[in-house]
């Protein structure tokens, strides 16, 4: 908004000239987005805990500690970080651009599926939800309609086409099959970062870091001159999502004001699903879907150890992990969950420095 009401005036009003550049808009969208959160904040705690008496449902199979600590803490705390961003985004970015769309379609289509799931565990009393095979279908349908959208979106000769960490030259055209890959990237990427948010504080941090990775990748690949130095594929238009991945670093930071140990509120499947499949999204527009897979590194351990999990319990009838997802693992041997919360910070940061290494060791 901010864009089309000042550009035109950059002619008579040089100090408007700022609003050209993608990095003033992109740090204007970190601070209003953190801004949104602290006024908002408190306001949405209070409703959600005069709509929620009982909060969020606690499992009784997990770890002993979290039924004393975690109960009657409000969850759908990802009304927040979607106000801020989708707010803070329409604000800063520029709307012509087909990607910021597509990828707000996508954040907003999945934290509406968050919110159902989380109506329903609260009206119903049930950690469970909505029914998963429903979630994933709707979640696919989403995905399948973003995917097409973003092939349209892609510069000839190089929709259908995946790029390799680490090498120069080596694409992948994918075919077709490439819309049915970017659907598992989008809902792959959600449920990963739904898994991870376990922990006050675990998942947001490392959703931040991703965000501002992928706002210095989307940035990198929608730049001419860049994308050809560093030999990434050139993605006309993608450095407008740096706005939005910033304005999703902002709604992150602000959340976590709240979301820090003692949580005051969860971000629940409204949050958690709409953050991955942002994430996602982003990296599928950006032509760097395999380098989500290390800068999210940690959400794909979590993922990867409830599969072990579940795959070994029913072959073998025995558990690898005293529980899953990972995190939990670590709670059982002991750890206090400030440790392992900020241990896989650690951990988050280091992989998405390797990440980032990609755009240069080719």
């Amino acid at each position: 908004m901010l864009y089309h009401l000042f550009v035109p005036l950059a002619d008579d009003v040089s100090f408007f000239n700022v609003f050209r550049y993608i990095t003033f808009r992109s740090g204007g969208a970190v601070m209003t987005a953190l801004l949104i959160s602290f006024l908002l904040g408190p306001r949405v705690i209070r409703w959600l805990k005069s709509k929620q008496p009982g909060g969020q449902p606690i499992r009784s199979d997990g770890p002993e500690s979290h039924l004393l600590t975690k109960k009657g803490t409000p969850t759908m705390g990802g009304f927040l970080i979607l106000i801020s961003l989708t707010v803070s985004t329409l604000l800063w970015a520029d709307l012509t651009n087909g990607y910021v769309w597509v990828v707000l379609f996508v954040t907003l289509g999945f934290g509406a599926v968050g919110f159902g799931d989380d109506y329903l565990k609260l009206t119903k009393k049930n950690p469970k939800g909505l029914p998963g095979k429903l979630k994933l279908v709707v979640q696919f349908a989403i995905a399948g309609g973003a995917a097409v959208w973003i092939n349209y979106l892609a510069p000839e000769g190089m929709a259908t086409h995946l790029s390799v960490p680490f090498f120069k030259t080596v694409l992948v055209d994918l075919g077709w099959f490439f819309i049915v890959f970017s659907m598992f990237v989008m809902v792959g990427a959600s449920n990963a970062v739904n898994l991870t948010d376990g922990l006050d504080g675990l998942a947001i941090v490392p959703v931040a870091i991703a965000a501002a990775c992928f706002a210095l990748i989307a940035y990198l690949a929608g730049n001419s001159v860049f994308a050809e130095y560093l030999q990434i594929i050139f993605v006309p238009g993608t450095g407008e999502l740096a706005v939005l991945c910033g304005a999703l670093i902002g709604a992150s930071l602000g959340f976590l004001w709240f979301n820090a140990p003692p949580a005051m509120v969860f971000m629940g499947d409204t949050g958690s699903l709409a953050c991955g499949g942002a994430l996602g999204t982003i990296a599928v527009a950006a032509k760097h879907e395999l380098v989500l897979v290390i800068i999210g590194g940690l959400f794909v351990l979590e993922t990867v150890s409830v599969i072990v999990q579940v795959a070994s319990f029913k072959m073998t009838g025995k558990r690898v992990f005293r529980m899953a997802p990972l995190h939990h693992h670590f709670e059982k041997k002991g750890w206090a969950e400030p440790t392992v919360v900020v241990r896989f910070w650690i951990i988050a940061v280091v992989l998405a420095l390797i990440g980032l290494s990609t755009l240069k060791l080719r």
